[in-house]
């Protein structure tokens, strides 16, 4: 199960008047209970707000380029600080090793750089947004 099958399934039993769901198949147990907690193979519980989810829409996810992802679940920060210009925004081109933004993870400053050379066409999450792991930030041609 890929991770846009993943949110597409909290997406449907949270719609639901389930109070809990559990999921089991190759080496993934995933367990949702109505305070809507995630729980990986190690039992590492995550937070999620549905409402936070934003998926990439289909036309967008097939669009000409390269998906830069985030590695973690985290705060999303385009910027090094409030009053700084953001480290990358649509129409500037970027080197392979740049920083694109931050993800803060437990107070931990993580800088998220391109996987590619090319030019920024859309960033998909705006500053102060919560993202998850594998969910799209930047789109690079």
């Amino acid at each position: 199960m890929d991770f846009e099958q993943i949110i597409k399934l909290i997406d449907k039993v949270s719609a639901s008047n389930l109070s809990s769901f559990q999921y089991e198949s190759e080496g993934l147990k995933l367990s949702l209970e109505s305070g809507k907690v995630i729980q990986n193979t190690v039992s590492v519980p995550v937070n999620v707000m549905s409402d936070q989810i934003s998926e990439v829409p289909a036309d967008k996810a097939k669009a000409e380029g390269d998906l830069v992802k985030s590695p973690l679940v985290g705060t999303f920060y385009a910027a090094p600080s409030e009053d700084s210009e953001p480290f990358a925004s649509v129409g500037d081109k970027v080197k392979k090793g740049q920083v694109l933004a931050i993800v803060e993870a437990m107070k931990l400053m993580n800088d998220i750089e391109s996987d590619f050379d090319g030019m920024i066409a859309e960033v998909y999450v705006k500053n102060g947004e919560t993202v998850e792991y594998g969910q799209p930030l930047f789109r690079i041609v």
